[in-house]
């Protein structure tokens, strides 16, 4: 059974409700009896100061007869008040202790008494006369029945559990009431939230007509929203370009092969086909496996394997892998700057020789490419410029995004799929480092950076020299070896 907010918030309430009530009402309690005890005390005084007046005047045998008409007459045919006066003269003397036996004795000479035959205690005070003319040493013994005040301390405690059991009851029933309308406003947050739905994705809750109290948790569940309308919309775009991608190249496939078909082929028409078919299938692994290594970096995986190394020394390898596009293209690369950094060098070298394919692709023949190292605070930045037609600003935030191309028409587009700038941001995000691009002076200058660790990180990821994930993919080797396998196949 689920709990109910509303219940639970009116039994918190009743509990504190009835922890206060018996609080107070056990100290009224005490209170009370402490004053019935006081005046009770007084009564006695009082009564035991008058029986020791009347004695104290009664020093011969004559008057001691009046002494005791005088004490008969204040006692009351209740008897709930006594009298007794006990002497070695049988002369002197007045009734007779009641038969029972001292429960408590108390300070300044009271003690409780329990006569027999009787429910309720007495109340009883000892005062010693001393002797007068014919009158011996007496002692005085005084009592008052305690069971009014029983009976009021009864009656009363009766009326404040029936008080605080009512009182419960009511903010019980008042809590519920009181928390259903405080909850009203989590409430109706709940119907705005059951809107949400992927029809109506942009629906978002109201946090203005929320309490303080709610209105965080209103912001945080609309930024949640946010982000996952993000990711939604870019998936759906992710899959369009996707499809978009892998359409092309299976749709050559498909008409190469019917192509191929329609009649008979001599070995060399056939080699030739299945030479342009396996282009194609080359471009179809590409797509899959920059999509897996993106789909992987995307789930927040970090760069592992890492190693410290020069990074001149990394672009000068890659630099030489990409000798014969280079050379292809008329075009020559120039290195500056060095630092040491914390890298996967395979990971490095791909992200590199994706920007240096990029300037290689989008130059004219005879410009010079520069890889530049530089640090920059906790980051070491590899940027990569090259002479080349200008790209419009409202362009450069999206130059990393997948699939994304400035122009259709440019250089190349048809053979590159739109994925090697994402996956140079990855490999930078992998790094804990950024990307950024920039077009001015007739120069495009992309970079990326990666973390500058300290030598305490050594230890992040397995042990240098370890093997690198398949997901890392292809490295500037792998692309030199495809350019020159495109470059035989052609």
């Amino acid at each position: 059974m689920k709990r109910s907010i509303s219940r639970r918030l009116a039994a918190m309430f009743a509990v504190v409700a009835l922890f206060v009530f018996a609080l107070v009402g056990t100290g009224l309690f005490l209170v009370l009896r402490a004053q019935l005890e006081h005046h009770l005390r007084e009564s006695l005084d009082t009564r035991a100061e008058i029986a020791r007046l009347i004695v104290m005047h009664a020093s011969t045998p004559d008057k001691w007869i009046m002494a005791k008409e005088k004490l008969a007459d204040i006692t009351p045919r209740d008897r709930s008040t006594l009298f007794a006066v006990s002497s070695a003269d049988p002369r002197f003397s007045y009734g007779s202790p009641p038969a029972g036996g001292i429960g408590e004795r108390m300070p300044d000479g009271y003690m409780r008494f329990r006569p027999t035959g009787r429910a309720y205690d007495m109340l009883m005070t000892e005062v010693a006369i001393p002797a007068h003319n014919e009158r011996p040493p007496l002692r005085l013994l005084v009592g008052v029945d305690c069971s009014p005040n029983v009976r009021t301390l009864r009656v009363f405690g009766f009326a404040l559990a029936a008080l605080t059991a009512l009182g419960t009851i009511t903010v019980l029933l008042l809590s519920y009431s009181v928390a259903k309308i405080g909850l009203e406003p989590l409430t109706r947050l709940t119907r705005d939230a059951s809107g949400v739905s992927p029809n109506n994705r942009s629906q978002r809750l109201n946090a203005l007509s929320l309490p303080y109290e709610l209105e965080d948790l209103a912001k945080s569940f609309n930024g949640a929203l946010e982000r996952l309308d993000r990711s939604y919309a870019r998936l759906e775009s992710f899959n369009a370009d996707v499809a978009h991608e892998l359409r092309t190249p299976v749709t050559i496939l498909i008409g190469q092969t019917e192509v191929a078909l329609t009649r008979d082929r001599s070995i060399d028409e056939l080699r030739h086909t299945l030479q342009s078919n396996l282009e194609e299938f080359e471009r179809v692994r590409a797509i899959i496996n920059d999509m897996l290594f993106l789909a992987r970096a995307d789930q927040g995986e970090r760069a592992t394997g890492l190693v410290e190394v020069s990074l001149a020394a990394e672009v000068t390898r890659t630099l030489e892998f990409l000798e014969i596009p280079l050379d292809e293209a008329q075009v020559r690369a120039v290195a500056t700057g060095d630092a040491r950094a914390f890298v996967n060098t395979s990971l490095f070298g791909r992200a590199l020789t994706n920007l240096v394919m990029n300037a290689i692709q989008h130059c004219a023949p005879g410009a010079t490419i520069s890889v530049a190292i530089t640090r920059d605070r906790d980051r070491i930045q590899i940027a990569v410029a090259n002479p080349g037609e200008p790209i419009a600003p409202q362009m450069l935030d999206h130059l990393f995004d997948r699939f994304y191309r400035a122009e259709s028409s440019r250089t190349n587009s048809r053979e590159n799929h739109g994925l090697g700038l994402a996956i140079v941001k990855a490999v930078a995000e992998m790094h804990r480092g950024t990307v950024s691009a920039t077009s001015a002076s007739g120069i495009n200058t992309f970079a990326f950076s990666v973390a500058r660790f300290e030598a305490d990180h050594r230890t992040m990821g397995p042990p240098p020299g370890s093997a690198v994930p398949a997901a890392a993919g292809r490295g500037a080797r792998d692309v030199a070896l495809d350019e020159r396998r495109r470059r035989s196949v052609s």
